[in-house]
């Protein structure tokens, strides 16, 4: 199917992304991969958007390369990367083998010497095998852009009625032999198979594909979900400093950025002709008040006082520098201006002599001893994230720490590009030599953690993604198998929850299931009754 020219241009940006991933592999560098990740599952979101409903091949293909990308989103170590780097290079090869413009200027390579999908696209002509890593790092040899199937034995010959291409199903002969098309060995389709939605393949067949199976089980779940997270201040522990009047400041007690101060700190001096006006205005009205003592109305004065000392206060003088100014009868010109809270210096924006006017902010301060983790949760996953739900927060620089947290807000909006939701983490903050063990801007891998409950589980091999559905190959014994269309619920370390189509102790396949995949949509008609993506 043909690229639609809106989906093109984001394919191409996730062809990038993906080779940088790639290298990262191939030198064992798991760091960074989890923003790549993330960066390729919304170009992919991005292309999907563009593909038109007829085109289920091509929706197949985008979704099993995002479902792949937010696995290697949540990798926690080097192999279960590669695991998740393998299935999207599975998605992306039969995408360019699809739009051959997708493939220019990329080379294909193969590791005899991996299994399960074995196969990379990179820039470079020289192999760097991101399944081997730095050990094997040039085990590769240059591929086709077809997938390639095993070879399968020949079947009796009664049995078979004709002989086709796993990838290429309209491709049938009387015999065995090479696909015209691609190349591949041509596997036998057996009479027995036919017509009754069953698929059946013979014991050669079922070795040489590479055939494995795993059990649909009931376990005890509790709904993990992993994602990437950023500490960032506590806003509610924010607070700037201002000043109600006009003036110039003098001297600069705290001069940078990142300085620590306390509450009540001189943070600079400022003359201010208003302020310096207010003072002489009080003591003028102090002044007045003690002759009025020595009149028939002693008391006349004293309205004069009260106003003119909450007009200080209200300028933000305490107390103890307004009883100051009532004991010395001196008027300061300097006033000191402290700091309102404790915490670090965030925001300076003040030089000495310079003029500030009346709620210019002239330092923002913020208390680290409390911040949050705002993780990025797909959509998806946002039904299973509460408020109060309990959340760990690891960090790269502190190796085997974990840190406890509660989920304080579900953001209310949905990133439109990454369709990620933001979920607030509030986490205590401790000292240590450097200052704060948690700082804005680091990044964080959050787990959140919910309620253990009893699931029916199926491995996530034995899922086949066809556009809007989901395929499973059910194991009916001797060697006989079912295409059997199931409905997910969440994801689990490697399984999927089933939440209809199949149930406990159906065997199904977890490995070789494009062959049987090629045999259903021969079966279907080849290109009729089976949308699975091709």
């Amino acid at each position: 199917e043909e690229v639609p020219a809106a989906a093109f241009g984001p394919l191409r940006a996730s062809f990038e992304t993906y080779d940088e991933v790639r290298g990262r592999l191939a030198h064992d560098q798991a760091e960074d991969l989890a923003p790549r990740a993330q960066k390729m599952t919304g170009l992919f979101a991005e292309a999907r958007s563009a593909v038109p409903a007829g085109s289920p091949a091509l929706a197949g293909h985008l979704d099993a390369a995002a479902e792949a990308a937010k696995r290697l989103e949540r990798a926690a170590a080097l192999e279960e990367a590669r695991a998740a780097f393998a299935d999207l290079s599975q998605a992306l090869t039969r995408l360019a083998a699809c739009e051959p413009r997708l493939a220019e200027g990329w080379h294909l390579f193969e590791c005899s010497m991996t299994s399960g999908f074995n196969r990379w696209m990179q820039r470079g002509e020289q192999a760097e095998n991101p399944y081997q890593g730095s050990s094997m790092q040039t085990c590769g040899s240059p591929s086709t852009w077809s997938p390639v199937a095993a070879a399968t034995q020949p079947a009796g010959e009664d049995d078979v009625s004709h002989w086709t291409c796993p990838m290429h199903p309209s491709v049938r002969q009387t015999g065995p032999g090479s696909c015209p098309l691609c190349g591949m060995d041509l596997v036998p389709v057996r009479r027995t198979a036919q017509g009754f939605g069953e698929i059946l393949l013979g014991d050669g067949a079922r070795e040489l594909g590479g055939i494995t199976t795993g059990t649909v089980e009931v376990h005890s779940v509790g709904t993990e979900i992993r994602a990437v997270g950023r500490v960032t201040f506590d806003e509610t522990r924010l607070a700037d400093v201002t000043v109600k009047y006009s003036g110039f400041i003098g001297h600069l007690a705290v001069e940078s950025t990142g300085q620590p101060v306390r509450r009540g700190e001189t943070l600079f001096t400022l003359y201010s002709p208003e302020l310096y006006a207010a003072q002489r205005e009080y003591l003028a009205a102090l002044d007045s008040r003690k002759a009025a003592q020595a009149t028939s109305a002693p008391d006349r004065a004293d309205y004069l006082v009260q106003a003119a000392r909450q007009k200080l206060r209200l300028w933000d003088l305490s107390d103890a520098q307004v009883r100051t100014l009532e004991e010395t009868g001196q008027v300061v010109e300097q006033i000191a201006v402290p700091s309102p809270a404790s915490g670090y210096v965030v925001e300076k924006d003040v030089v000495e002599g310079a003029a500030v006017q009346p709620g210019m902010r002239l330092y923002r301060l913020a208390a680290l001893d409390r911040v949050w983790v705002e993780a990025e949760v797909y959509e998806s996953e946002l039904p299973n994230v509460r408020t109060g739900q309990a959340a760990v927060v690891t960090l790269a620089y502190l190796p085997g720490q974990e840190l406890h947290g509660r989920v304080a807000l579900v953001y209310p909006q949905v990133d439109p590009e990454s369709r990620t939701g933001k979920v607030r983490i509030s986490i205590p903050n401790r000292l240590g030599p450097g200052g704060p063990i948690l700082k804005p801007d680091m990044y964080a891998d959050v787990v959140l953690q919910a309620r253990p409950r009893e699931a029916l589980l199926v491995p996530e091999q034995a899922v086949l993604y066809t556009g809007p559905r989901r395929i499973v190959f059910v194991d009916l014994g001797g060697g006989r198998y079912e295409p059997r269309e199931v409905r997910l619920g969440a994801k689990n370390e490697g399984t999927f929850e089933v939440l209809a189509g199949l149930k406990a102790g159906d065997v199904v396949v977890t490995s070789g299931n494009f062959l049987l995949d090629a045999e259903a949509r021969l079966q279907a008609g080849g290109e009729a009754g089976h949308d699975h993506a091709q």
